[in-house]
């Protein structure tokens, strides 16, 4: 799956799933993030039927992004009450969900488990940030078992506080999905910059563009790859620097016929991307 060129799928129970798998292979995509929010999609049915899909496709799934239950709104203002395991109303549900999430990608094969853990604090003496750094330790330590990686989605923590919590969780077994807009969308960052200090942790990424917040409620707007901030030629030549060989995961957050075309438009902007970064 080295540096493969994949699509995140979002999975909700859905029988063609074969056929989703074929679509995107039709697209030239090799590889996939497979997206779960309701818990009960975890169960053992719908792995069995997952794992048969990947069987019989040959399509790999690079990451399962765990999704979980409540209430959830993605904006800079009420995001912090109800995003990830942050909120400590939802953090015991939530990990029991992740928890679900790790079973069923060991139920698949696949190492990587990611998910949004929410407006961590920067402080590391709040006490948000060291219950949901205990939380993530216990999540850790139980994919730590079954040879899994635990990976932050970037975006609503600045690079550093990421960091400190991976450190802070200390089991050896805790990464990185690269968002590569979230980090603007958000207005925590420069993606670009936070590659050199994400480094090593970088296991899977989003290809996603777009532009920094206009107001202190809202996130930026997301744009089609190569049309916004995010300068996604140079982090391609940065992660190669780095040594990153995980796949190049296309998220594209909208619906309907223009989602596909923008996809089709990303892929054949990260081949000619990572072209250019190969003869640099």
């Amino acid at each position: 799956m080295k540096n493969s060129i994949g699509v995140l799928i979002n999975y909700a129970g859905q029988a063609d799933i074969a056929d989703r798998f074929r679509k995107a292979q039709a697209m030239g995509m090799t590889s996939c993030q497979l997206c779960i929010w309701q818990e009960k999609y975890y169960g053992a049915e719908y792995a069995a039927a997952v794992k048969a899909a990947m069987a019989e496709t040959g399509f790999a799934v690079s990451t399962v992004w765990a999704g979980w239950g409540g209430p959830c709104e993605w904006n800079a203002y009420y995001g912090p009450s109800t995003i990830g395991l942050v909120p400590p109303a939802y953090r015991e549900s939530r990990v029991k969900a992740l928890i679900a999430g790790s079973d069923f990608a060991a139920a698949i094969g696949v190492p990587y488990v990611a998910t949004h853990v929410g407006f961590l604090p920067a402080d590391p003496y709040d006490p948000k940030f060291v219950d949901t750094v205990g939380a993530l330790r216990h999540v850790c330590k139980y994919m730590q078992q079954r040879g899994q990686t635990f990976l932050f989605e970037t975006g609503q923590e600045t690079p550093m506080t990421i960091v400190r919590a991976i450190e802070a969780i200390g089991t050896g077994n805790c990464g990185i999905n690269f968002d590569t807009a979230n980090l603007i969308l958000y207005g925590n960052g420069n993606s670009l910059d936070a590659v050199g200090m994400f480094g090593k942790y970088i296991r899977d990424t989003h290809i996603k563009d777009g532009f920094y917040p206009e107001d202190g409620f809202h996130n930026g707007r997301q744009m089609p790859v190569g049309e916004g901030c995010a300068n996604i030629p140079a982090i391609i030549k940065k992660l190669r620097e780095i040594g990153y060989e995980g796949a190049f995961t296309i998220e594209r957050e909208i619906s309907g016929e223009q989602q596909e075309k923008d996809i089709a438009k990303a892929r054949e902007k990260l081949l000619a991307w990572m072209a250019e970064a190969d003869n640099a």
